[in-house]
């Protein structure tokens, strides 16, 4: 133990500790057990067993402070006191060894926590999740997964010894550790995709001392919403999803469907979301949309998937190619032919708003797309372009197709 803390200078803030504990509970008193547990503490300082005593209490009394049902505030006063009395540092929710631990106990932890929990990328980008040792076990393995959001489930994604590792899946097949040093169990995913979104685990198995972290890789992205020609509320939660797919998207999150709101998505009409939720964000609150209570991300509630139905909100990210406008008076198929000679093919749905979000694509002509429906993009609001105030997407529906009244957006890969 530190020179500077000795045992009955511990001992003097643990009892003060439980007194302060007791008191914010309404506790007069200590319990049977606990008295016992102050007992044992007590006797073990006067008669000098050591710092194994001392620190079996102070673990006692950190797993008693979070079991109770206190304030977090008070939780975090404790157990950075707790921390502290151990020369730990508190990060997050746990104690993590620091310069001043005692040698001989360095605790059961050998992931040191992730500096930044997000990761932030693009489709097509690699991404690196990082995850390290701070000592290794004498044996162990890693193991890498995916938690499905709304299914409940972990899907594999790859397992190494340090020296092999092996992939599982159809996302094992781009991804790989990154080995920077004998410590190092990041792991890293080529040619990101739209799918690969999510949360991760990265998981230590070591006997009975098993211990994971959790990392979230994020992507930049724009959320549309999408309804099919048929008109509104027309797809159960398994037809919006495939409808986000057809459209180069996928189901947006509710994180994302926030994200958007909070950038100035404002739309009336309730859609499915990837966690299986039917939501809709609301800017400005009026009587035709939910009534006039405060702006937010309005629910629905719990639904069922196969049975209700409704609209989708979809997201897609950056592209691998670029979109271009064609102009002329072309009918739909006709719009098919002129991508075609370019060495392209009509754009979705998702190509457009990727190209507005990414690359500021402007163009007050309305174009076909691959749906059958008529949309244009404008960055730069102005008169006669759209009748609106603010950049987006606008739509004219889904004329006939034999309507020989527009351009075609079309969409070629690099």
């Amino acid at each position: 133990m530190p020179g500077w803390l000795t045992l009955s200078t511990l001992c003097r803030f643990l009892l003060w500790a439980f007194t302060i504990f007791h008191k914010a509970q309404g506790d007069p008193g200590k319990t049977p057990a606990q008295a016992r547990i102050w007992g044992n503490l007590g006797e073990s300082a006067r008669v000098g067993k050591g710092e194994r005593a001392v620190v079996a209490g102070v673990k006692v009394i950190a797993e008693k402070a979070m079991e109770e049902r206190v304030g977090g505030l008070w939780r975090k006063h404790l157990g950075s006191r707790v921390c502290w009395a151990l020369g730990a540092v508190r990060i997050g929710g746990s104690c993590h060894c620091g310069p001043l631990c005692p040698a001989s106990h360095p605790g059961p932890h050998y992931l040191l926590p992730p500096i930044h929990e997000v990761i932030h990328s693009h489709r097509g980008a690699t991404a690196t999740l990082p995850c390290v040792l701070g000592t290794t076990p004498p044996s162990y393995k890693v193991r890498w997964s995916k938690v499905e959001p709304g299914e409940l489930r972990e899907t594999l994604i790859l397992i190494t010894n340090g020296l092999h590792a092996r992939g599982y899946g159809p996302l094992g097949g781009r991804a790989r550790m990154r080995r920077g040093h004998r410590l190092d169990a990041s792991l890293v995913i080529a040619g990101v995709r739209l799918e690969d979104e999510g949360r991760y685990r990265c998981e230590l198995i070591n006997g009975i001392e098993d211990e994971s972290v959790a990392l979230t890789l994020s992507l930049e992205g724009v959320v549309f919403p999408y309804q099919p020609s048929r008109g509104r509320y027309q797809f159960n939660y398994y037809e919006a999803k495939q409808a986000c797919e057809e459209q180069d998207g996928r189901l947006a999150t509710y994180s994302q469907l926030y994200q958007a709101w909070t950038e100035g998505l404002d739309w009336c009409n309730a859609g499915w979301l990837l966690e299986g939720s039917v939501r809709y964000p609301v800017l400005t609150a009026r009587a035709p949309c939910g009534g006039r209570g405060r702006p937010g991300i309005r629910s629905y509630g719990p639904r069922d998937r196969m049975r209700d139905r409704y609209d989708a909100f979809c997201f897609t990210s950056a592209l691998a190619g670029q979109v271009f406008f064609v102009p002329g008076r072309l009918t739909l198929s006709e719009a098919h032919a002129a991508c075609r000679r370019r060495g392209a093919v009509v754009a979705k749905v998702g190509h457009l708003y990727a190209a507005w979000k990414f690359s500021g694509l402007d163009q007050c002509d309305g174009g076909w797309l691959a749906d059958g429906s008529v949309r244009f993009p404008i960055t730069t609001p102005r008169p006669r372009c759209g009748g609106l105030p603010d950049p987006g997407v606008r739509s004219f529906g889904f004329p006939r197709p034999q309507q020989a009244a527009y351009g075609t957006y079309c969409y070629a890969e690099n």
